[in-house]
Order: C-alpha cells, then sequence, then structure tokens
C-alpha cells in the first residue's frame, strides 16, 4: 500500500470528524471488508471494528486510528 493510500485514509477520517453526529465508514481490501470505523462526536472517539478478530478498539487520536486501518488493509 502506499503512502497515498495513508493520506486517503486521513482525509476520510477528517471528513468524518467535522460532522456533528455520528459517522459509520468501512474500508476494505479487493471487495472484502476488513474493518468499520465509528465517529462518535459526543465523546470525541473512533470506535474501530476489526472484523477478521471481531474486536474493537477505541481511539481519540486521528493518527492513530489511521495507522491502524492502514496496517489492516496491508
Amino acid at each position: 500500500m502506499s503512502r497515498s493510500a495513508l493520506s486517503h485514509i486521513i482525509k476520510r477520517l477528517e471528513i468524518m470528524q467535522l460532522s456533528e453526529s455520528d459517522e459509520l465508514r468501512r474500508f476494505e481490501v479487493d471487495d472484502q471488508e476488513k474493518c468499520t470505523v465509528r465517529w462518535q462526536a459526543q465523546t470525541g472517539l473512533f470506535i474501530l471494528h476489526d472484523l477478521d478478530r471481531d474486536a474493537y478498539y477505541y481511539f481519540d487520536n486521528l493518527d492513530l486510528v489511521a495507522i491502524e486501518i492502514y496496517e489492516l488493509l496491508g
């Protein structure tokens, strides 16, 4: 995955952060969904659901969630 892919992920997360309501985005590779990310506007948290592990991770930092998504998609 290229460096530009990380920039694309960050841009999608930044758009979510601008919303005043909860947002959900799906991230996939070759039409296979790898994770979902929910933005909770009220708490300022990103909730990443790793679909392969069925695990949830909570982030209050956009850069950290972007790196995690990048690694899952790699």
